[in-house]
């Protein structure tokens, strides 16, 4: 485990492998550990690069509110740090909101990117009334709660047995984040602006990726992202939930 310190304030990393750079974001309630399984096979032909994302994991809080443009920043200071001009991003769920950020800020350090179960879309009235409701719990010290709410309705309804160890292993590392690291983020989810313009207009790479069991993007809203681009290319994983790089790493 690596440490960059920004504005004074710690962001954790992993930095392994050598070939062209691949930066890994992991999605709400996840570490960087998430990433393991997938990154250690494409960490035999390229350079992985995994941080933590400030609030979550290793990583300490910024702000009161983490905007999603103030992640996409925090990254750029790492990549700037570790001297990377140039990186394909793959963004797991919220941090897929984080990649969508740095692709609108900064598109030259940008080679291509994996949207991977995320969504380009900003959070609907239902959603954002749903997030109001966990930062309420949150502060009622009831992360744990949630945690374990959340978690399992990331896999599949079939892999949830197979998948019990990882599961647990998921659980008990959000059990250590800063509470109030958790509510900055969902309060920058939030706020995130819609980013379909930037999505018909990106002129690079861009492989989106969904599970055909994912309870949070249904296969009719993954279609309608997809046709916002001719150039880009889908995958559709077909025993997966939320969770494809656990699910299924192989596919992917």
């Amino acid at each position: 485990m690596n440490e960059f310190f920004w504005n004074g304030k710690l962001i954790s990393y992993t930095d392994e492998g050598n070939g062209f750079p691949v930066v890994l974001l992991h999605g709400y309630l996840e570490t960087k550990e998430v990433w393991q399984p997938f990154a250690r096979q494409l960490s035999t032909h390229c350079r992985v690069i995994i941080p933590d994302i400030p609030g979550h994991g290793n990583s300490t809080l910024l702000a009161e509110t983490h905007s999603m443009e103030l992640m996409a920043q925090a990254i750029q200071a790492l990549l700037q740090w570790i001297k990377v001009e140039k990186c394909v991003l793959i963004g797991h769920s919220m941090g897929g909101y984080v990649m969508l950020a740095f692709a609108q800020l900064f598109p030259h350090n940008l080679a291509g990117m994996v949207l991977f179960h995320s969504s380009v879309y900003a959070d609907s009235d239902e959603k954002k009334k749903n997030r109001l409701q966990e930062i309420e719990l949150i502060e009622k010290g009831l992360l744990p709660q949630i945690i374990d709410n959340h978690i399992p309705k990331t896999f599949a309804s079939d892999n949830i047995a197979r998948f019990q160890p990882f599961i647990d292993k998921l659980r008990t590392k959000a059990l250590a984040h800063n509470p109030k690291g958790v509510c900055a983020l969902i309060k920058g989810m939030m706020e995130r602006p819609d980013r379909q313009d930037l999505i018909r207009n990106f002129k690079k790479t861009m492989l989106f990726i969904f599970g055909k069991n994912d309870p949070f993007i249904s296969n009719e809203v993954s279609q309608k992202m997809v046709s916002l681009n001719p150039s880009i290319q889908a995958k559709w994983l077909l025993h997966s939930g939320h969770m494809g790089l656990i699910e299924e790493p192989d596919e992917a």
